[in-house]
């Protein structure tokens, strides 16, 4: 039967959009639709529709794909996590992790990627701390990132350790005078104190800024990197607990972000570093990390001292402009140190209580504590 030409002329439009629309309900499916609007834009949904960033290019040659590697081990237990670039649709969600022994490359584990963040995390027992391994990181048919796992330097006389905080975005450009320096000390171990990030919505972009410009330096050496305030995008943080802020500015107490974009920033940061001492959620479902890493025969304690301190608003007499600020040079500091507010909260006092009288410790067995600020007498005032 021949049809009029119009009818064929609509016939072919109407085929025409269905084709459409069946094309972009498939391209919605492909990808992890974000929990979380106006955050991490760069490197969620549709990330590869995003027009050129500031912070860095996520649009990267896929044989490039594994940004970088980092890593802790103590007590016989590797943790790494691998970090990557967003993703396409159709690219594979897999990781291997393998270590070079027998003269031959041998796989140990695959991990799948989480696509809030990019990251993939290894977990390995009975890990042999008395000697160093290579290790690569595999994705796909070409993207490999390679570095070094370190022996325990237990026998030692001294262990050297670097530690660097506030990785300012004033400057985006390589961080060579510092990585050449640091290596050139050879630390054993570095320590990164805090504010990786100063892009308050866009972690995971800034995330892989910071890596591109220290991964040469926890490329062949343990790291520890725990976020602060500005890594979970506000100027400030007194996280009660992990319960929701209703200000901007956090001062009420509490986290202001999306839950899920918080959960993101602390996974990607600390999923290395040693398993957490108290692994029931907090409020929100958010978690902690505070735990104990020992290396070189020093046992450090990693704390996250903001995360249960009070926020001042409402709790304590306002004497300044902001709720934090305290202008009258005659004011009492008793005014604000009021006993039911938190600095360090119970839970991490209790663990504190126990790693101090930790009678399993070896003989000579030193201690340290790595934590984002100094402490005050008041858990109420901005850190400064």
């Amino acid at each position: 039967m021949i049809l009029p030409k119009f009818i064929n002329q609509f016939l072919l439009l109407s085929l025409s959009v269905l084709l459409f629309y069946s094309c972009q309900q498939e391209s919605e499916k492909s990808y992890l639709k974000s929990p979380f609007t106006k955050l991490d834009s760069l490197s969620t949904n549709d990330w590869w529709k995003r027009g050129v960033s500031k912070i860095i290019d996520m649009k990267v040659d896929r044989d490039k794909v594994i940004a970088f590697g980092i890593y802790t081990t103590s007590n016989n237990t590797l943790k790494l996590s691998a970090q990557l670039f967003p993703l396409y649709p159709k690219e594979t969600r897999s990781v291997t992790l393998a270590i070079y022994q027998n003269d031959r490359w041998e796989q140990l584990q695959t991990q799948e990627v989480n696509e809030l963040g990019w990251s993939a995390q290894f977990r390995i027992e009975n890990w042999d701390m008395n000697q160093s391994f290579r290790y690569k990181l595999l994705h796909g048919p070409s993207a490999s990132f390679e570095g070094l796992i370190r022996k325990d330097p237990i026998n030692k006389k001294e262990i050297k350790l670097a530690a660097l905080s506030c990785n300012s975005n004033k400057d985006r450009g390589d961080r060579e005078n510092y990585v050449n320096n640091i290596n050139a000390l050879d630390p054993d171990l570095i320590f990164f104190a805090g504010d990786q990030s100063y892009d308050h919505k866009e972690h995971t972009a800034a995330w892989l800024k910071f890596g591109l410009q220290f991964r040469d330096v926890f490329r062949t050496r343990p790291a520890i990197t725990i976020p602060d305030d500005h890594d979970i995008g506000q100027g400030n943080l007194w996280g009660e607990n992990g319960k929701k802020s209703l200000r901007p500015d956090g001062n009420d107490g509490g986290y202001f972000f999306h839950t899920e974009y918080i959960k993101m920033v602390e996974r990607a940061q600390t999923s290395h570093l040693p398993d957490p001492f108290h692994k029931e959620p907090l409020e929100q479902g958010i978690t902690s990390y505070f735990t104990n890493l020992v290396i070189g025969g020093i046992d450090f304690a990693i704390i996250e001292d903001r995360k249960f301190k009070s926020g001042p608003n409402g709790k304590i007499p306002q004497q300044g402009p902001r709720a934090d600020h305290i202008l009258n040079p005659d004011y009492n500091p008793d005014d604000i140190n009021l006993p039911e507010l938190k600095l360090l909260g119970d839970l991490q006092l209790n663990f504190l209580n126990q790693w101090a009288q930790n009678k399993n410790q070896k003989q000579n067995e030193s201690r340290a504590l790595c934590n984002w600020l100094l402490w005050r007498r008041s858990p109420s005032w901005e850190a400064k």
